[in-house]
């Protein structure tokens, strides 16, 4: 059988369904996840530097990405502004987090109204200005949230649990959907998402909740059913949300810093929203 360049000896890397290359996807995977366990039970401070990364290089990815396609959202008040939205939630709880996003949004509408000089109207004005505060929301805002959740009580373990929740959710997923997925669910945005995919992650999720919440966090197992549910819905909202926002961008990924993945935004597309339904079901419930 005949490789790319043509050559019967040449051999392509296995790819998933998704057209990964699966090897290097599991074991980029398994690296991350093997570090972040280890960061949150030995030195959990750390995991606020490491996500504080995380999100300055996902914001310059999708800066970057909207650039490309003209739509000229201001990258060094999104990057600088989005670290202050979320490493302010350190020190400060939500007040430093909801004062840093506003402050920050004041300055993208001033920035982009005048990055031209004085003498010029910007040009997509109203439109280059939302997309950023989308921005901005989308990524620092949601993701202050695991700071806030690991400043509470037992904090890396809650941390610790939605992570868990997450891969369960996407292993599920995968599993039931390459095993029996022929229902598309959203095939306008995702055509390779299933129903039958749905219901692998609402289980494997709703099984790690029961687990995890039960045996780490020693709480009622009805909150791992709960998180579970709602974990898989928002995570679910998540990777289609970003599916459709590159869909509108022409590109497949978002960034090409994890092989296997794409960039690190293509990996916290769901992480996002879960950090925060997290947040509010485990602070309200536990």
């Amino acid at each position: 059988m005949s490789g790319p360049t043509g050559d019967p000896g040449a051999r392509t890397a296995p790819t998933s369904r998704a057209g990964r290359n699966l090897p290097a996807a599991l074991a980029v995977g398994f690296g991350l996840g093997l570090s972040l366990i280890a960061i949150l039970l030995f030195v959990p401070k750390v995991f606020i530097g490491v996500v504080g990364v995380a999100v300055g290089v996902a914001t310059w990815e999708v800066a970057k990405r909207l650039r490309e396609a003209d739509v000229l959202v201001p990258r060094i008040p999104l990057i600088v502004g989005g670290q202050a939205v979320f490493w302010l939630g350190w020190p400060y709880g939500s007040n430093g987090v909801v004062g840093a996003f506003a402050a920050t949004v004041l300055v993208c509408m001033v920035w982009r109204l005048f990055d031209h000089g004085l003498q010029v109207a910007p040009r997509n004005f109203l439109r280059d200005t939302a997309i950023a505060v989308f921005t901005l929301a989308w990524i620092p805002l949601l993701a202050s949230f695991s700071t806030l959740l690991l400043l509470e009580p037992n904090g890396n373990l809650r941390v610790l649990t939605f992570m868990i929740l997450v891969v369960c959710s996407d292993v599920g997923g995968y599993v039931a959907g390459v095993l029996f997925g022929k229902h598309p669910m959203v095939p306008s945005i995702s055509p390779k998402k299933s129903w039958e995919g749905f219901c692998g992650s609402l289980v494997f999720s709703v099984i790690g909740g029961l687990l995890t919440v039960t045996l780490l966090l020693r709480a009622n197992s009805m909150i791992g059913v709960v998180l579970g549910i709602g974990l898989v819905l928002v995570a679910t909202c998540g990777d289609l949300i970003e599916s459709q926002v590159k869909r509108e961008l022409g590109i497949k990924d978002m960034g090409t810093l994890l092989p296997g993945h794409g960039g690190i935004m293509d990996r916290l597309d769901s992480m996002l929203p879960s950090a925060f339904v997290s947040w509010l079901v485990l602070s309200t419930l536990l």
